[in-house]
């Protein structure tokens, strides 16, 4: 599910030389995964026999710019289909633009390749890493592929591909170490967004004609659970899939005061995947026996008017409020008043809002499907649902019972503490430079 978190205005400073929060890269090596064996056990040789023996485990316990000298790592290229400042931009260029952004500040040159935004600049550079919006939403494929065809992308020491639901075939055409980031398999979500022809096509893409091309690529997902489900419908290998979770803002953190009355909060863009027409009909139904119920659904998007639609429908403009689009702070305030965080639904590779109202100490109830499976633990930090009854009754459990309230919103901040973007920057980049390692051997 997509955070509501402002995108950040672009950045003036200079490139990364200019700079003096960017770690900078000692000069290169020539990288093996023997070599890395040799130089770790010489400067560890006490933790022989506790070092895990794949790289990207080996790797990922390292400091972003070791990893990146170890390797070879100087220059990326980072292709996506939307940019973080795109007005529907959400979960993925959210994990995209934390990633790069440590990575700029370890010291690697990082461009990203994207579509265009409204009113923006084609060339911008934002927290140490240059935005080049080459194209429109659609076109930015075919453009990229070429580019990358002809040597003007994809030449430098390592690849990252964003695959959104279309793919940019970087397997194809990239010249240096390439990995891709696939967060979920999109599966139904064509039906919801396009007509039945082109929805046709795009489910006939993503799990029959982009996956061969994939198939020798290095994957990594946000979660286990994702990564069953795209061996299982994907047919990728699951030995070349790595789960690296999404982190937490230290920001989201407990603190200020719960609602005095029952309140349930969710957060997302209003989009059909999210399925907030379904969350609507519960609240209405736990109205009946929680007369003191608020909720509020914080987020934009093209399904706005039909959600207020509904709302007003059941004459419930009083206590179910859309606000719209929320600054940090208001989302903060969220998450620290509510008593529950919800979510309905269909797709998610992860959905971190969920972990970031377990790190302000507030449980979830939500859809059973992959990416939730991993962000809720069920029964510890929240609870998982499998229809609308269930997510009624889960709803009314955790409003009902002030000892099971608490005991999840214990369980929920645990589990949030354990996710820290810097571990999520060091795991996907240990994946790329465990493909540049291959690359010697």
């Amino acid at each position: 599910m997509a955070p509501v978190t402002p995108a950040p205005g672009e950045s003036s400073a200079a490139g990364l030389t200019g700079d003096a929060s960017v770690t900078r890269i000692g000069p290169a090596r020539t990288p093996s995964w023997e070599g890395l064996e040799r130089a770790i056990a010489a400067d560890h040789p006490s933790t022989r026999a506790t070092r895990p023996s794949d790289p990207v485990s080996l790797l990922s316990g390292m400091p972003l710019g070791e990893i990146a000298e170890r390797t070879g790592l100087r220059r990326i290229d980072v292709l996506a289909w939307r940019d973080f400042d795109d007005p529907e931009a959400g979960g993925s260029e959210l994990h995209a633009h934390r990633v790069i952004t440590a990575w700029s500040k370890a010291g690697l040159d990082v461009s990203m390749t994207t579509s265009s935004v409204p009113d923006g600049r084609r060339v911008v550079r934002r927290d140490g890493y240059r935005v080049i919006r080459r194209a429109g939403r659609y076109s930015v494929f075919p453009r990229s592929i070429l580019s990358g065809a002809v040597g003007r992308i994809g030449t430098g020491d390592g690849v990252v591909e964003i695959w959104n639901g279309m793919p940019f075939f970087s397997p194809v055409w990239s010249r240096s170490p390439q990995i891709t980031f696939l967060h979920h398999v999109h599966a139904e979500m064509w039906k919801l967004v396009l007509p039945r022809g082109l929805a046709e096509a795009g489910h006939l893409l993503e799990h029959r004609i982009a996956p061969p091309f994939y198939r020798r690529s290095r994957i990594v997902t946000l979660s286990s659970s994702s990564k069953a489900e795209i061996v299982e419908r994907l047919r990728l290998p699951a030995d070349h899939i790595t789960v690296t979770p999404p982190g937490v803002e230290p920001r989201f953190s407990p603190g200020g005061e719960r609602s005095a009355t029952p309140l349930v909060v969710a957060v997302g863009r209003l989009v059909p995947v999210k399925r907030f027409h379904l969350l609507v009909e519960a609240l209405v139904r736990l109205k009946a026996t929680h007369p003191d119920l608020r909720a509020v659904i914080a987020g934009e998007g093209y399904e706005r008017p039909a959600l207020e639609a509904l709302v007003a429908a059941h004459g419930a403009q009083a206590w179910i409020e859309l606000p719209g689009f929320v600054d940090d702070d208001a989302l903060i305030d969220l998450y620290r008043s509510a008593w529950v965080v919800a979510s309905s639904s269909l797709r998610e590779g992860w959905g971190m809002t969920v972990t970031e109202a377990g790190a302000c100490g507030t449980p979830a109830v939500a859809t059973r499907i992959g990416g939730h499976e991993d962000a809720v633990l069920d029964g510890r930090s929240g609870l998982l649902v499998d229809s609308t009854d269930e997510l009624v009754t889960a709803l009314d459990a955790v409003l009902r019972d002030e000892v099971l309230r608490r005991r999840l919103g214990h369980g929920a901040l645990d589990h949030a503490a354990r996710l820290t973007w810097d571990t999520t920057a060091r795991g996907t980049l240990a994946a790329l430079g465990a493909e540049a390692l291959a690359r010697t051997d």
